[in-house]
């Protein structure tokens, strides 16, 4: 982990000067890195990597279950993230690990982690012989399959698929445009849905929306949360099951 000590004090020192960040702040992020990069050593982690997503979010959920609170996990995931965003801006690591992983406004609580059991129950719930269980079955794959936020999900237009070649282009916040693989089982439900169901949910309608509601219109975050909540119920899954839960599952899976 040498280089990866090496790498947090450059880190810092642009802080410093650079930034001009106070001594207190630069003592803190400082502290909240060494613990971090201690624990990624601990894991078995030769140092930091593109690929760090999973133990980043078990890091977070251990300074849950070790007590810290919401406050202080935050500040810990804003150190982090800074020090990723920092070796991508330097051309030292090729993407953000940390991109995935928000910490939710609301009492910044981390949403509980489905394991894979409980995905693959709920990924199994809508009824696929009607056409309404066929659409939230493409909309509840592609969620997780490409660790989608709810609002980027409700949001994707036709344009925005790419079936062939196996991606999605979605805008996330602050209208920044990225590029999302998705595998095999999102692609033959995206397709299922649009041979077999939108039509029918469009009746005669058009519009521009991948996935649409009654009488073509886009489905709402309000309509997506209410789905969700039904199918979690469904699938015997007793945990707070949100969209940002899935999201968190898909990026620990």
């Amino acid at each position: 982990m040498d280089n990866t000590d090496n790498l947090v004090d450059r880190y810092i020192n642009y802080l410093l000067v650079e930034k001009g960040l106070a001594a207190k702040t630069i003592d803190a992020y400082s502290a909240d890195l060494s613990r971090y990069t201690t624990y990624l050593s601990a894991n078995g982690a030769a140092g930091v990597s593109e690929n760090d997503t999973h133990l980043l979010l078990r890091y977070l959920i251990d300074l849950r279950d070790e007590g810290l609170n919401a406050r202080s996990r935050a500040r810990h995931l804003v150190s982090i993230r800074g020090f990723y965003r920092f070796l991508v801006q330097e051309k030292i690591l090729p993407a953000d690990p940390s991109a995935l992983i928000d910490l939710p406004k609301s009492g910044l609580r981390l949403p509980d982690v489905l394991s894979v059991d409980e995905v693959k129950r709920l990924l199994d719930s809508p009824d696929i012989t009607r056409p309404a269980g066929i659409r939230d079955a493409a909309m509840l794959e592609l969620l997780y399959a490409a660790g989608l936020r709810v609002s980027e999900l409700i949001g994707l237009k036709l344009l925005d698929v790419n079936l062939e070649a196996g991606f999605v282009r979605v805008f996330g916040k602050g209208s920044r445009e990225r590029v999302v693989p998705i595998g095999k089982y999102a692609r033959d439900k995206i397709d299922t849905y649009l041979a077999s169901c939108r039509p029918q949910l469009l009746r005669r309608t058009t519009s521009a929306y991948l996935f649409v509601a009654r009488a073509g219109k886009p489905m709402t975050r309000q309509g997506f949360w209410k789905l969700l909540k039904k199918y979690a119920c469904q699938a015997d899954i007793l945990k707070n099951v949100t969209p940002h839960s899935l999201r968190h599952s898909f990026a620990s899976h």
